[in-house]
């Protein structure tokens, strides 16, 4: 198999993505709904899932139900959920839901909410796996699961896709194959979209960042201040930087985890610090990308990816 690697990307002449209104900066704040799509006993595995949870490492991959991790699960659909739903909507800010299908599929009063919010939905999955460890027919069957899932219970297609844990050697080239996404953001490496060749067709690809995400908060970070400062550094460098060279911010938020009290307090000194600031794009995900492809067209640029092939 041959998967391409490119360590030079843009270099040190990135393209100005001429965001709407000269913005200095566009931002997407994405919020991971996984609750509910988890690997559990119910769904067939031999374990319950604890992975950025306050229960991580307790039990992770131990045979058996566990009730603690199930339910710091629970707290993100019931609780969390709403929490960041009310602190977007009361700013007037708009959000991307990376979502599983499954777990809007068990909970239809968010997903509800998910679809009068105006939110943008990009595919998280079918469910919560490791798609890596799944074959290419498998990995092709939770694709078109996800999409039709999705579809039916928010009333949109999804648009964009992303994998829980990481891609597999296929994934790109399938979503390219699947035919109705815009993008995908199986990407850490970057600070722009760019493009790819797959199969012989564009295909675009919008980064993501694990860096800025309240996944710090299982390791790297403790309380709210530590989140915010670490947050607002990072906006700092990126707003400084964009008087000359724009970029984009991607923040990842998680219900189970950043929806908790104590944690929510630096998402809204976060949220309030970025609103001050003029010429801040705070973007859906959808709109990054239809902006992309419209403002800086495919040019046959980009390495030919033949992922999966032999």
């Amino acid at each position: 198999m041959t998967t391409p690697r490119d360590f030079v990307g843009y270099g040190a002449n990135p393209p100005d993505p001429r965001w709407p209104g000269n913005a200095r900066l566009a931002i997407n704040f994405v919020m991971n709904y996984e609750e509910g799509s988890e690997p559990s006993i119910q769904d067939g595995e031999d374990f319950s899932e604890s992975g950025l949870s306050d229960s991580q490492g307790v039990s992770q991959g131990d045979p058996g139900r566990d009730l603690a991790s199930e339910s710091l699960f629970e707290y993100g659909s019931r609780v969390g959920f709403w929490r960041l739903m009310r602190m977007f909507q009361d700013r007037r800010l708009p959000m991307t839901i990376f979502g599983c299908a499954l777990a809007m599929e068990r909970n239809p009063a968010a997903a509800q909410a998910i679809r009068e919010s105006g939110f943008d939905v990009c595919s998280h999955g079918w469910r919560w796996i490791k798609h890596f460890l799944l074959d290419e027919e498998e990995e092709r069957q939770h694709i078109r699961k996800a999409v039709e899932s999705i579809e039916r219970t928010t009333g949109t297609r999804p648009l964009g896709w992303y994998c829980r844990y990481a891609p597999s050697v296929n994934t790109r080239r399938l979503v390219a194959e699947e035919g109705g996404f815009l993008y995908d953001s199986d990407y850490y490496g970057d600070e722009l979209p760019f493009w790819k060749t797959v199969q012989g067709r564009p295909h675009l690809v919008i980064p993501y960042s694990l860096t800025n995400n309240d996944g710090k908060y299982m390791g790297s970070v403790g309380t709210s201040d530590d989140w915010f400062t670490f947050m607002r550094d990072a906006f700092d460098v990126l707003y400084a930087e964009g008087a000359t060279r724009p970029k984009m911010m991607s923040v990842g938020l998680h219900m189970r985890l950043i929806g908790h009290p104590a944690r929510s307090a630096g998402l809204a000194r976060f949220l309030d610090y970025v609103i001050k600031h003029k010429d801040v794009w705070v973007t859906r995900r959808v709109d990054i990308a239809r902006h992309w492809i419209a403002t800086h067209p495919y040019e046959g640029a980009g390495l030919n990816e033949h992922e999966g092939a032999t």
